[in-house]
């Protein structure tokens, strides 16, 4: 059964009153049904789960959430980073509802979806079904209570634990919130009874969860609150620190499961264009996907990342800054940085013999379609691009731009190379990753993007511009690497922003958006190569003076050079970015603080 599917079923449910009316846990419980109609059949009980897959995160959540990264530049700065501005009062709508870490707008203090998943837990029992179907079914929903509440500690540090469905009667309602520690305990105990009674152990379709989705999902909560832990011990993890390697080992176990059930490999059929392939195919790529949002256009279930990424008008027009993409490695597994003169190459030049990634993730003269060989993404489209480095990752070359909703190319939830990742971090963070891990991991992901050195041997030296621009308190040269790999790997995939939060680099947020070279002004620059000009940055407008085919860019205005009339591009220097590390948590809303004091805001807001 597809996602979209199951989609469509809850909403029957939703019409025949076999399920409950959602309400906040302000609001009185409103059965629309007895329930022995919910809870007296397997059939009643698999409709009621069918509905909670509605709180996963959509694709269109999933590819936007990383337009607020330090790796993007965008067409404003995010409210957060504008000094004083709080994301309880800003209107900022670039990011989707499900996980608005665009720091504006909706912050997501809601508790909807919980109330149904505790109504239903509270109220599987009976003798009409057998018990370990039940507990299948609970298992579900502990699944899903489990994200949930990861989610909402991940945004907001101490929540209320709440396990039943609150009536307005109940003191819960104005009770204050449960310390980290504590709830992040019940989440594990929801997530391993999960993996202990779902019954199905994979899905060819890759839109249920499964005993393998639970076990990913454990991978990442459990990397989250073990890195969290150790780099905020002096802070908003106070007094957790001693735990973090606990949380560490459980990441490494979660995923340790998944690799060893063979369920999973990293995806090499397409060649040297694998890495992108397994962003435009429409149906689920069954070596490497573990959980995907399956879409359907003949049903008009679509995405809208065509329009989103090559349209100057709509969204917020996210592209790369200069200083990740020399994040990406030579071709050889050397680090670009280490070439004399990376600092002036210009565009053609830079790009030249770099992991295939790069070609596969930024629109460059080597992009192609490895299905029709349409070539018309091969160089940055200036009305789209603030730096010069457009992103081409999920953008599907065969699909008309600017139109509207008209993707439908699947977008993955977990992927199995996150697994790997995430595996090969947790063991770095714990000093137990070998050579071996290397090879299975860091190793297979660098092979697929036709990386041919340093697949079997760890690393022994420090890449120093990695070091002094990212992660200077890093002195490990394998943990470099492996965080090097997961920003590339997983490049507009939704992980970025709480990447930067558990390991304290927020700062990265505030840095100036810095795009390609430019050697001189007032002249006309072949970008791509291909021997005919057509980009012109200009200082002093040409007027009349103009060619065609070629792009006149003001570089005196938004867009400066940082050395006036030569240097890199840079995009809304002017702005003023403030990052402070109270930003790592998010704030309650005021308008709950108002109805119940109890709750107290997080420090700093």
């Amino acid at each position: 059964m597809k996602l979209l599917k199951i989609k469509t079923l809850a909403f029957l449910v939703m019409l025949t009153g076999i399920m409950l009316a959602s309400c906040d846990l302000t609001e009185a419980p409103r059965d629309t049904a007895t329930e022995e109609a919910v809870f007296g059949s397997e059939q009643g009980l698999q409709l009621y789960i069918n509905s909670l897959y509605d709180w996963l995160p959509s694709a269109n959540d999933i590819i936007r959430v990383d337009y607020v990264s330090d790796y993007g530049a965008r067409r404003d700065v995010p409210p957060l980073l504008r000094n004083g501005v709080s994301p309880t009062t800003s209107d900022d709508t670039s990011q989707s509802g499900w996980d608005r870490v665009a720091l504006g707008g909706d912050v997501h203090w809601g508790w909807n979806t919980l109330r149904d998943i505790n109504y239903f837990i509270v109220n599987n029992e009976g003798d009409e079904v057998a018990p370990d179907v039940r507990q299948h079914f609970n298992g579900l929903a502990r699944f899903f209570r489990a994200y949930f509440y990861f989610e909402k500690v991940k945004r907001f540090g101490d929540v209320p634990w709440i396990d039943r469905p609150l009536d307005i009667e109940d003191e819960e309602l104005f009770a204050g919130r449960d310390d980290r520690a504590f709830v992040m305990e019940r989440v594990l105990e929801d997530v391993n009874f999960a993996i202990e009674n779902i019954r199905k152990e994979t899905d060819g379709s890759r839109t249920l969860i499964t005993k393998d989705v639970a076990l990913a999902l454990k991978s990442r909560i459990a990397l989250f609150e073990g890195t969290f832990r150790k780099y905020h011990s002096d802070g908003l993890a106070s007094g957790l620190g001693n735990t973090a390697d606990q949380w560490l080992q459980e990441a490494v176990n979660a995923s340790e499961q998944i690799m060893q059930r063979g369920n999973f490999s990293i995806y090499t059929g397409a060649g040297d264009w694998s890495y992108q392939e397994l962003f435009l195919t429409d149906s689920p790529n069954s070596a490497e996907d573990i959980l995907i949002n399956q879409l359907d256009g003949s049903i008009g279930v679509r995405h809208t990342a065509n329009w989103i990424l090559n349209s100057a008008t709509t969204g917020v027009r996210f592209t790369f800054v200069r200083p990740f993409v020399h994040t990406y490695l030579n071709i050889d597994g050397t680090p670009f940085t280490d070439q004399d003169g990376y600092e002036t190459m210009l565009f053609h030049e830079e790009i030249e013999n770099r992991d295939n990634r790069l070609y596969q993730t930024i629109r460059t003269p080597y992009y192609s379609s490895p299905r029709d060989g349409d070539h018309r993404l091969q160089q940055p489209d200036w009305a789209y691009t603030y730096t010069g480095y457009q992103p081409s990752k999920w953008s599907e070359p065969d699909k008309a731009l600017g139109e509207g909703t008209v993707n439908t190319n699947s977008v993955p939830i977990f992927r199995y190379a996150e697994v790997l990742l995430n595996y090969a971090e947790a063991k770095a963070e714990l000093g137990t990753f070998t050579a071996s891990d290397w090879a299975n991991t860091i190793g297979k992901l660098r092979a697929r993007a036709g990386i041919t050195g340093g697949l079997d041997a760890l690393p022994t030296s420090i890449d120093s511009y990695l070091q002094e621009n990212y992660f200077p308190d890093i002195t490990d040269p394998v943990l470099l690497e492996i965080r090097r790999e997961r920003g590339i790997e997983l490049a507009m995939e939704g992980h970025r922003f709480y990447d930067l939060v558990r390991w304290k680099r927020g700062e990265l947020m505030a840095e100036v958006w810095r795009g390609l070279y430019v050697p001189e002004a007032n002249q006309y620059y072949d970008i791509n190569n291909d021997g005919n000009p057509n980009v012109y940055f200009y200082t002093e407008d040409p007027g009349d003076n103009r060619q065609d085919g070629v792009f006149y860019l003001n570089v005196a205005a938004d867009r400066q050079l940082t050395n006036g009339t030569h240097g890199e591009l840079t995009w809304r220097e002017s702005v003023n970015k403030v990052w402070q590390d109270h930003f790592y948590l998010y704030p309650i809303p005021e308008s709950d603080l108002l109805t119940n004091p109890n709750l107290e805001q997080n420090p700093g807001w």
